[in-house]
């Protein structure tokens, strides 16, 4: 995985590319990101931060445009969960898919290696050149079907 002071240097030189101001703020965001390995609404991530940071200063709307410079530049992907909104993760670590839990919300990360090369052969039988892809399986997860 990249190194935080690496992912630091491309991010400041993000913000100076589109005209903004490095904020300890933002970098609060990309590192709180950075270092779970979990899914999270911008609330979710505002309201770890506020409680991680008390005595910062830091607004919901620096979160949300922080994400959206950030998942622009591919270094979050999200998962949007339709009127609900979406859940950010870092999108620099190795490819996987997602099990998404409609009754708690719990997201399973996983890899398969059968459902990748199927992927290949099915673009490759169509003439289509892959650049990326997103799954998720949406269902209900074994400790809710339980209850």
């Amino acid at each position: 995985m990249i190194s935080y002071e690496k992912l630091l240097d491309d991010f400041k030189a993000l913000l100076k590319e589109n005209d903004l101001k490095f904020t300890k703020q933002r970098e609060l965001v990309l590192k709180f990101l950075y270092e779970n390995n979990e899914h999270f609404t911008p609330e979710e991530i505002y309201m770890q931060l506020k409680q991680q940071h008390p005595n910062m200063t830091i607004g919901i709307a620096t979160v949300y445009r922080t994400l959206t410079l950030l998942e622009g530049s591919e270094i979050v992907s999200s998962i949007s969960f339709g009127a609900q909104g979406k859940k950010y993760e870092f999108g620099l670590k190795k490819h996987h898919d997602h099990l998404i839990c409609v009754k708690c919300g719990s997201i399973v990360e996983f890899y398969d290696s059968l459902i990748e090369e199927r992927q290949k052969i099915i673009v490759d039988t169509f003439g289509f050149q892959m650049t990326d892809h997103v799954m998720k399986i949406v269902g209900i997860c074994k400790d809710c079907q339980i209850k």
